[in-house]
């Protein structure tokens, strides 16, 4: 990753940051793009001159995403991979969701990550080498029940990884990390009685979501990689 440049969206959260700092201690410079207006003060400190901080961005909007774009590419004169992390959870069971909470679901996690790729594909294709990496969900390939909405929206992060995949091969890798359970804060707290020790780090995934990144992997594309833990 050395000398490349990636966009990381929902970068202000807990995953977000570990892939960050993941990507600048290989030597990659990075654009952290959130909804958030601002990044938590020891993030920018921590990742210094190699980190464009780009909040309050709605990447529901096209305008948005190609504007984001457009930044990086001013700063950084490129970009090589772009990291959709951002998304977002309900627990509904189906009886009970409203046309509010699909139009939700589907909005955080599909159409965010349809614009950033959409607004992202010139430069990664320019670069040679471009790498686009999702987060898709393990829950999306068998659903459990209260997950209708939100696995249902991850499939759709599933199928255009793979459409992608298929639309840039031989141009860009196209791929997704399909996480069970990830360890955070939020995680903990929803779920008190859970075991922790059984979920998915964010360094872990971080390394998944690395290896995707890189030279390493320009053969895999269209992969949806399941990164489970113990769970």
């Amino acid at each position: 990753m050395q000398g490349k440049t990636a966009i990381i969206t929902g970068a202000f959260g807990a995953l977000g940051r570990v892939v960050a700092e993941s990507f600048v201690k290989k030597g990659a410079r990075v654009a952290l793009v959130d909804k958030a207006p601002s990044p938590p003060p020891e993030l920018a400190t921590a990742l210094g001159a190699k980190a464009l901080m780009l909040g309050n961005v709605d990447l529901s909007s096209r305008t948005d995403a190609a504007q984001v774009v457009e930044k990086v590419q001013k700063q950084f004169g490129g970009v090589d991979a772009l990291v959709n992390i951002a998304g977002g959870f309900r627990w509904v069971q189906v009886a009970d969701s409203t046309p509010e909470v699909w139009d939700l679901l589907y909005t955080l996690n599909v159409k965010t990550a349809a614009n950033m790729c959409h607004a992202a594909l010139s430069a990664l294709i320019a670069s040679g080498n471009g790498r686009i990496v999702n987060i898709g969900a393990n829950g999306a390939i068998k659903a459990a029940a209260g997950m209708g909405p939100y696995t249902a929206s991850k499939a759709g992060v599933h199928r255009l990884t793979e459409a992608l995949a298929e639309e840039l091969k031989g141009k860009v890798t196209v791929n997704a990390v399909l996480p069970s359970i990830i360890d955070t804060p939020q995680n903990r707290a929803d779920m008190p009685d859970a075991n922790p020790a059984t979920w998915v780090s964010p360094a872990e995934l971080a390394a998944v979501i690395l290896f995707l990144s890189s030279n390493e992997a320009s053969a895999v594309t269209g992969a949806l990689v399941p990164v489970v833990g113990r769970v």
